[in-house]
């Protein structure tokens, strides 16, 4: 887990931002589809990078969360072999794999992003972090 960046030089960048709500997951994942789709990534890759959001906007939401502050979400294209995911909240405290027991309804979020992505990583800013990942098509 390198905890500098994605490194995607991209071709292509696409950031908005987000209010913490769970709905909002559902819309990033919409939107970045919708924006994968415009680029002309291959649907696979395009499936894995939307689950990597998913996950990682789905911590911000239940984490990350601060009153009145939105999360970011950014993804980078190379227009070649690669797509970075950065997820930027204003929470305090940087985010672990945790281990989760069968039963658990929650918990998995970053071993599915360690699991599906090339590498991912975790940096603080002034506020909060950024939570990125790199998927390699």
């Amino acid at each position: 887990m390198n905890a500098q960046s994605h490194d995607v030089n991209p071709r292509h960048g696409w950031k908005q931002r987000f209010t913490p709500v769970p709905l909002s997951v559902h819309r990033a994942r919409q939107t970045a589809a919708a924006v994968l789709c415009a680029w002309g990534v291959p649907p696979g890759a395009a499936q894995v990078a939307l689950l990597v959001l998913s996950e990682l906007a789905a911590n911000a939401v239940r984490h990350g969360r601060v009153p009145g502050r939105y999360y970011e979400v950014r993804i980078a294209y190379d227009a070649e072999k690669l797509i970075g995911v950065e997820v930027s909240d204003p929470g305090e405290g940087l985010p672990v794999v945790a281990e989760a027991t069968p039963e658990a309804e929650s918990g998995r979020g970053l071993a599915i992003v360690a699991a599906f992505a090339e590498a991912w990583g975790v940096r603080e800013r002034v506020v909060g972090k950024t939570v990125w990942a790199r998927v390699r098509l």
